[in-house]
């Protein structure tokens, strides 16, 4: 009985398969084109193409050619003839310097003090470059309180803390607060209140000449020792409105993620010689301060500007940074005549400075040989003047690259294109100015610098009109 069980079902098997075979071909054969093994099976019976053939790169940034003809002050002249004198432009005033030489080649108006905006965040990181070492770090720590149960966040100046689960907030590498959970869990500690210090800072939140009306429009928040992501409210957007209670949100945000109620949290100040519990540090200066330039974060120069009166002894303060800044860039013999600041940001309607002196600053850093470096004065020697303007060189890879990175990446997109790529500049926009400041290479290969400033016109007409003239440079075959 089992011999003959087996052949009915050998026998049903073998008529099964002859049925599927017919009923496969007399469907046209599609499913036996597509064998299983095949890519055309695989891909829903599409086909593959070749890969592409390999593309090797060819770099070409090289450094700017030590030959190249110098310019003269009548060919820069007759260059810009044609775009200095757009009505678009305003009350304007601007500088063309010759980094190679340290020679001024064209100045209209250059000594009148003008309002910067935001190119006054080159005076700041100029100010860093020379005061501060380019790895300074500032510190946020939580410490014991002086009640049972209660921890003190102390704010050391730092905007960059992130709450994001992943840690990856607005700034780059910036010190998370999971740290500082993670920390204060493994300490044992037992908590039930937060306080947050905010002593590391003195004087008023906002400066003369900000708006209110800028911390929901998102280009400020009130300046506090401690933020999450600079006060912003979405934390991955440039331009999100922000927090008017920025140190208050943070101890708030750490009371969530340590599981307490929100309303435990409070202002106070640290006891002095407390026991550390936690501590994060921010990302290196040179990094914050290329953040800063190319994105013009204004909070992150604020910040910045009161490190800099920290390391001095100087009142961390809008009145202290300001003082900090003026003599440091005084020191190393730049001439500050008609400088007058609110802030460190350039977000202020009061602060003026010439375009001369923004020139000079960035023709300095232009020339890291010495050759342009700012004149010894009386107790200055030579090679002090050649350490400053090597020290001043970083500051310009930190400047935006027309038509590709930060404040620039939208402009000489669609106009002025021949000077995409070859413009770096830092922007300055405000509803009443509008500057570009830096440097570019002409069409004979030469360095140019240039400080060009707009005032009393909106931005929408003065900035294509200042876009233009940086433009030109890129374009003057001026020997």
């Amino acid at each position: 009985m089992g011999g003959l069980a087996a052949r009915r079902r050998r026998n049903l098997w073998i008529v099964f398969s002859i049925t599927l075979v017919v009923l496969l071909v007399a469907g046209g054969g599609v499913l036996l084109a597509l064998k299983p093994w095949t890519d055309e099976f695989r891909h829903g019976g599409l086909t593959i193409a070749a890969p592409p053939a390999p593309v090797r790169p060819f770099p070409q940034v090289v450094p700017a050619p030590s030959n190249a003809p110098s310019p003269t002050p009548s060919g820069i002249a007759g260059a810009l003839a044609r775009v200095v004198g757009n009505p678009d432009l305003g009350a304007f005033s601007g500088s063309v310097s010759d980094a190679d030489s340290s020679t001024v080649l064209w100045s209209g108006d250059s000594d009148k003090p003008m309002i910067p905006s935001s190119t006054a965040k080159i005076l700041t990181t100029a100010t860093a470059l020379l005061a501060l070492p380019q790895d300074h770090r500032v510190s946020t720590r939580v410490v014991a309180g002086a009640a049972p149960n209660e921890l003190v966040l102390v704010g050391g100046g730092d905007p960059t803390l992130t709450a994001q689960p992943d840690g990856n907030g607005y700034y780059p590498n910036g010190p998370r607060l999971s740290d500082l959970v993670a920390q204060i869990r493994a300490s044992g500690s037992a908590v039930d209140t937060i306080v947050v210090d905010v002593s590391a800072f003195a004087g008023p939140t906002l400066a003369p000449g900000w708006e209110p009306r800028d911390i929901p429009e998102g280009s400020i928040a009130p300046i506090e020792p401690v933020m999450i992501d600079g006060g912003r409210l979405d934390p991955l957007v440039e331009y999100s409105p922000r927090t008017a209670t920025p140190a208050l949100d943070a101890g708030r945000r750490l009371a969530i993620e340590l599981g307490l109620d929100m309303d435990r949290v409070r202002i106070g100040t640290a006891v002095p010689g407390a026991q550390e519990i936690a501590s994060v540090h921010s990302a290196p200066l040179r990094d914050r301060l290329r953040d800063m330039m190319v994105h013009s974060d204004n909070v992150l120069a604020e910040a910045i500007g009161r490190e800099l009166a920290a390391s001095v002894g100087a009142e961390p303060s809008f009145t202290g940074a300001v003082a900090t800044v003026t003599a440091t860039l005084s020191r190393a013999g730049f001439d500050l005549t008609g400088m007058s600041m609110q802030d460190n940001s350039g977000l202020s309607t009061e602060d003026r400075v010439p375009a001369r002196l923004l020139d000079k600053i960035l023709a300095t850093a232009a020339e890291p040989s010495g050759a342009g470096a700012v004149q010894p004065t009386n107790t200055m020697a030579r090679p002090e003047t050649d350490r400053i303007a090597v020290t001043l060189a970083p500051l310009l890879d930190d400047l935006p690259v027309a038509g590709a990175t930060g404040s620039l990446s939208n402009r000489y997109v669609n106009r002025d294109r021949a000077a995409a790529g070859w413009v770096r500049a830092k922007t300055g926009t405000l509803s009443v100015a509008s500057t570009l400041v830096g440097y570019v290479l002409d069409r004979d290969g030469r360095v140019l610098t240039f400080a060009l400033m707009s005032n009393d016109r909106p931005p929408e007409l003065s900035r294509p009109a200042l876009d233009a003239i940086a433009g030109t440079l890129r374009d003057c075959g001026c020997s």
